[in-house]
C-alpha cells in the first residue's frame, strides 16, 4: 500500500492532516501513514469534553485536548502510543478494517478485530479505531498502544467526579494490552513502527502531498482544530435530553420542539457511524416526532434501526 510521511506531533495539526487527507487528497488507491501525538486526549466528534475528560488534570499535566473528525470515544495519546490512518475510495477499502490486525499477526501478535471498534490481544484491548465517509471516500484511523502510561491514561479519562484509586488503575491494566509485551524482538517503539510500516507498505512506494497542502493543513489547524469553538462549542442547550446505549455506542440526544416540530437537535456520545451526526441533525429540523421512524439513520449510527432511533425522542 502506498504511504505518506507525517512527522508532526502536534495533536491539532494531526487532526487537520486527517481531515485534509479525507477531503482533499485524491488518490486512485488506498494510502496509509503512521504518526504520533504529544501527550493529549482526543475526543470523538460527538463527545462533550466536560462529560468525558478530566479537564483539571489535563491542565495540571500540560496534556493537550483535541477533537477528531470521527465518532467513538475519548483516547489518551503519549509517546508510547503509535497511530495509523488509512484513506481511500470506498470501493477500495472493503477489507481495510483487517489490514492492521493482519499486519500485527504477521509481526507475531495474536491480534483480532472484535466488538464495535476494537483490536484485542488475548482478550485485552491494544487498539481502538474509528471511521468516516466523505464524497465516496473512507478514512479509518486508530491507536496502537506500545508502552502507554496506564496511570495517566486512567486519570485523564476519568468521569468527572469519580475517584481513581489503585484498584481502578489495576482494573484498567487488566483490560488493556501494551504491544511491547508481545514483541520482544522490537526493543523500541521506533523499531516497531518501522516493522509495521514495512508490513503495511508491502514494498509499495511513498507519495508526496501536493503543492499547497502544508499551508492548507496549517490553516485547518489554526482556524478549526485549535479553536475553542471546535473543542468545547459542541455542548448544546436543549429542552429535552435522552441517553441510551446501543450496539453502535451510547447516543445522547438533545432536542427542542416548537409548535409540534423539531427546532433544535444535537447528538453527543461515543457512537460509531460513517457520517457526522450533525449532518443528520440538520435534516431532522422541521420534522414532527412521529415522522422519525421513516428516517434512514444507518449512515450515522452503525446498525441502529429507525424504530430505536425514534424512541430517543419519546419521553
Amino acid at each position: 500500500m502506498k504511504h505518506l510521511l507525517n512527522t508532526s506531533t502536534d495533536p491539532h495539526r494531526n487532526m487537520a492532516f486527517d481531515e485534509y487527507a479525507l477531503e482533499a487528497l485524491e488518490m486512485p488507491e488506498p494510502i496509509f501513514y503512521l504518526w504520533q501525538n504529544a501527550p493529549s486526549v482526543i475526543i470523538g466528534l460527538n463527545q462533550s469534553p466536560y462529560a468525558e475528560v478530566n479537564l483539571p488534570f489535563l491542565k495540571e499535566k500540560g496534556i493537550v485536548l483535541a477533537r477528531r473528525v470521527t465518532g467513538g470515544g475519548a483516547v489518551y495519546h503519549d509517546w508510547g502510543n503509535l497511530n495509523y490512518s488509512i484513506v481511500g475510495g470506498i470501493r477500495t477499502m472493503e477489507n481495510a478494517f483487517e489490514w492492521v490486525p493482519e499486519a500485527l499477526r504477521a509481526l507475531g501478535v495474536p491480534a483480532e478485530r472484535t466488538g464495535r471498534n476494537d483490536i484485542l490481544v488475548q482478550g485485552r484491548k491494544c487498539s481502538g479505531y474509528a471511521k468516516r465517509l466523505s464524497k465516496e471516500r473512507m478514512m479509518i484511523h486508530g491507536t496502537l498502544m506500545w508502552e502507554v502510561d496506564i496511570d495517566t491514561l486512567t486519570q485523564a479519562l476519568q468521569v468527572p467526579g469519580s475517584k481513581v484509586d489503585a484498584a481502578g488503575i489495576a482494573s484498567v491494566r487488566s483490560r488493556v494490552a501494551n504491544l511491547k509485551d508481545y514483541l520482544p524482538q522490537y526493543p523500541t517503539l521506533e523499531a516497531f513502527r518501522e516493522a509495521l510500516h514495512a508490513q503495511l507498505a508491502a514494498g509499495d512506494s511513498s507519495v508526496s502531498l501536493p503543492e499547497g497542502a502544508d499551508a492548507e493543513i496549517e490553516r485547518l489547524r489554526r482556524e478549526k482544530f485549535g479553536r475553542w469553538e471546535w473543542l468545547f462549542g459542541h455542548a448544546p442547550e436543549s429542552t429535552h435530553c435522552k441517553r441510551q446505549k446501543f450496539a453502535c455506542g451510547t447516543i445522547e440526544v438533545h432536542y427542542s420542539i416548537r409548535r409540534g416540530v423539531l427546532t433544535d437537535v444535537s447528538f453527543l456520545g461515543d457512537f460509531i457511524g460513517n457520517r457526522p451526526a450533525d449532518e443528520l441533525a440538520g435534516k431532522l429540523l422541521g420534522l414532527r416526532p412521529e415522522e422519525l421512524p421513516s428516517v434512514d439513520v444507518g449512515a450515522y449510527f452503525d446498525g441502529l434501526s429507525a424504530r430505536d432511533f425514534a424512541g430517543l425522542f419519546q419521553d
